[in-house]
């Protein structure tokens, strides 16, 4: 073993004799200031004696194996031992004394934190003389009274599912494996049209799909704006025809400089096709999903819509509670965290959405729809977990193992992927805490139901009306129109 080598185990040795200092509680002067309701910035002061206790453990630990030249293992003077491994004993202690500190503040604050502390650790250092400080900033849940939250009167959508609500989720069940044919004719609501899409602000080209087959609906779903009577706007249209429209790019557009302002959009149709259904088979029906009849098959799809009834129940429960429930949190949220916090609420809304059987198409729709408004969903959607974690934490609400095995059973099924990718998917894209947030959630405003009075509405189930692509009207950043001689640039922004 080389000189550096017996160094290096050394201070992995120090690590493990740190134990012993981290039984000790530290005696810090913590100083926290609130900059706003989920902002707090923390000043910490760990006492000299905690600092010196901690080397002297170190070093102490170190002794009896510390390798220094002209001395045999271990029989090396203290002053010399402590010269030659300052830094790195330096850097262990540093790393011990705040791991140790921040778990103490965290048992012993009021706060409950939501994210990682922001360390600068390098601008942090032992000193060879006073107390050890450094400081850090945090994001936090609000604080607040908890709402009254028993008794209160809810809306509850029902329906009992008649044959011909099972034909027409079957139409769309069949439309997912249906081919396309071409149509000489003019186009109309429901077909499918290939094209060309181009959008375009003062003359400058935004984005470009080539030969783009779209289905033919009350409404088209850009990632950051909707184009309302698609249908009629392409309604009698053929090979060869161009037609343009207008599009109002939402405040959450990826290109900032167009956000709220509105861009053309043109179609140049190269084809019409019409959905021609596939016949229900003995061998189609397997290729579906293993159903030996077709009444199998209706009754899987009975299932599915009592499913998303359920869904529907929850949702709008969930909307009636937490619209009264947030009526008094007025609390403004860090612009960083609502950032971070949307991507994980457009990962949330897709899982349940999964779990209760939406097809891929209102999936899309759905997440195009959370995009456009990311900003206003996802402060919403914070502030609504706030006060359902606070709930769930009174009641001793959390989620266990079968909760897991169900959530993904139920994900798998739709997907038809074994619960054991799924879970595996789950888990490498880093979603488990996402899908036990959303089982604690469901746990609390079943809850919050139990307790509830009920007043039952018809319920319609849904109709797609909406065709969503993952295209971005507005371009990104780089595609906003150049400046002209007499405009001046923006500035970026700090």
């Amino acid at each position: 073993m080389s000189a550096k080598q017996i160094e290096e185990s050394q201070v992995d040795d120090v690590a493990e004799g740190g134990e012993a200092a981290a039984a000790e509680r530290l005696n810090l002067d913590v100083q926290i200031a609130s900059p706003s309701a989920c902002e707090r910035h923390v000043t910490v002061t760990v006492s000299r004696e905690d600092v010196d206790r901690y080397l002297d453990e170190a070093y102490s630990d170190m002794m009896a194996t510390a390798s220094v030249p002209g001395f045999r293992i271990g029989r090396a003077p203290r002053k010399l031992v402590e010269n030659r491994f300052k830094e790195e004993i330096g850097e262990k202690i540093k790393g011990s004394l705040l791991m140790d500190s921040l778990s103490q503040i965290s048992e012993d604050q009021s706060f409950t934190a939501i994210s990682e502390p922001e360390l600068n650790l390098d601008a942090i250092e032992v000193p060879s003389e006073g107390p050890m400080v450094f400081e850090f900033d945090i994001e936090v849940r609000p604080e607040f009274d908890l709402p009254q939250w028993k008794g209160l009167a809810i809306e509850r959508p029902v329906r009992e599912f008649t044959d011909a609500d099972v034909d027409a989720h079957l139409e769309q069940m069949l439309a997912r494996y249906g081919q396309l044919v071409p149509h000489e004719g003019a186009a109309e609501a429901g077909d499918f049209a290939t094209v060309n899409l181009r959008t375009t602000a003062d003359g400058k080209q935004l984005a470009l799909e080539e030969e783009r087959v779209l289905r033919i609906r009350p409404t088209l779903s850009f990632l950051d704006g909707k184009l309302e009577g698609f249908d009629k706007l392409l309604a009698g249209a053929k090979a060869g025809d161009k037609k343009t429209g207008k599009i109002e790019l939402t405040q959450d557009a990826p290109n900032e400089e167009l956000r709220g302002k509105s861009v053309e959009v043109e179609f140049e149709v190269l084809e019409v096709k019409k959905l021609k259904l596939p016949e229900l088979t003995e061998e189609f029906l397997q290729e579906m999903g293993g159903f030996d009849s077709e009444e199998k098959l209706r009754e899987a799809i009975k299932s599915n819509l009592q499913r998303q009834l359920e869904y529907e129940q929850q949702r709008n429960s969930r909307q009636q509670i937490t619209a009264e429930l947030t009526k008094k949190a007025d609390w403004d949220l860090p612009p960083g965290l609502l950032k971070r916090q949307s991507v994980r609420e457009l990962e949330r809304a897709v899982m349940e959405l999964r779990r209760a059987g939406f097809p891929e198409t209102e999936i899309r729709a759905r997440q195009n729809e959370l995009r456009q408004n990311s900003g206003a969903a996802t402060a919403k959607a914070l502030k609504e977990h706030f006060i359902l974690e606070r709930i769930a934490e009174e009641e001793k609400i959390d989620a266990e193992e079968g909760d897991f095995e169900q959530e993904i059973f139920l994900m798998a099924m739709q997907s038809g992927e074994s619960p054991r990718r799924v879970r595996a998917q789950i888990e490498k894209r880093g979603l488990m805490d996402i899908l036990q947030n959303q089982i604690v959630e469901r746990k609390v405003l079943e809850k919050v139901q139990s307790e509830a009075k009920f007043k039952d509405k018809p319920y319609e189930p849904g109709k797609s009306t909406v065709e969503a692509i993952s295209v971005a009207a507005g371009g990104d950043a780089q595609s906003v129109p150049a400046a002209t001689e007499a405009e001046e640039p923006k500035k970026d922004k700090a």
